[in-house]
């Protein structure tokens, strides 16, 4: 019966050859650069420094910058959608919401005159101040909703008079300011303040409020405003820039 070698008891081929150490290092080394990259371990293959810039293909540095032009247009259009100049607003007493929407659908659906706003839908969470503002100089027409409510409001006197200096001041803004009586709970003539009594009101309730209507919202007068109000914003858009 043969013995077979044990697998515990074989000894490494230099040192039963009685080589030195210092060859079989040597030896081992040039067994290692003598290897196929396809013989070392994975782990023994060079990967990149993380601090080693990849090289990206031209096309994807193309690609990368078509798409940051994309997004910078796409915001361009988004700030000029938001930018909308208006035909009307309609400023009213707290307690007209309702009243005041009735009438803006009556001049957007029945006269075709859109887009308007009334004041409780400007956005919330700034001063009351910025927003008459906004909407006074972001529309062509300001209609002031005499109704019952309207005096009882301080509110509403300061943004009368604030319109009506507005419409003085600014040349553009002559014959903007449009009084009007609505159906419901109107505001009596001998009762509306003198500023107003000189300036003809819109009476829902006669028969000539088509005509009114037709003669006061033109398209024309809206076209004058809203370009001048479109050189105001660049103007004050350079003037951030420079």
């Amino acid at each position: 019966m043969g013995v077979g070698k044990s697998k515990t008891d074989a000894c490494p081929l230099s040192l039963s050859l009685g080589k030195s150490p210092g060859v079989e290092k040597s030896q081992g080394l040039q067994e290692s650069a003598s290897k196929k990259p396809d013989d070392l371990p994975m782990h023994d293959l060079a990967e990149p420094s993380p601090t080693t810039p990849v090289p990206v293909p031209a096309g994807e540095h193309k690609g990368a910058e078509g798409q940051g032009d994309m997004l910078e247009g796409e915001e361009e259009e988004e700030e000029e959608e938001e930018e909308v100049f208006l035909k009307f607003v309609i400023l009213h007493a707290e307690d007209d919401t309702d009243e005041a929407l009735r009438v803006q659908n009556l001049l957007q659906n029945d006269f075709g005159i859109k887009p308007g706003i009334i004041f409780a839908e400007m956005p919330s969470g700034r001063q009351h101040l910025q927003n008459l503002d906004d909407a006074v100089n972001g529309s062509a027409w300001t209609i002031l909703l005499l109704t019952e409510n309207f005096l009882r409001d301080t509110w509403c006197k300061f943004q009368f008079y604030t319109s009506l200096m507005n419409s003085v001041n600014r040349q553009h803004k002559y014959n903007s300011v449009i009084p009007m009586r609505p159906l419901h709970n109107p505001l009596p003539r001998e009762r509306t303040p003198f500023a107003l009594r000189t300036i003809n009101a819109l009476e829902e309730d006669s028969r000539g409020f088509p005509t009114q209507v037709e003669r006061i919202f033109q398209e024309s007068v809206y076209q004058i405003q809203q370009s001048l109000w479109k050189d105001t914003r660049s103007s004050i858009r350079r003037q951030v820039l420079a």
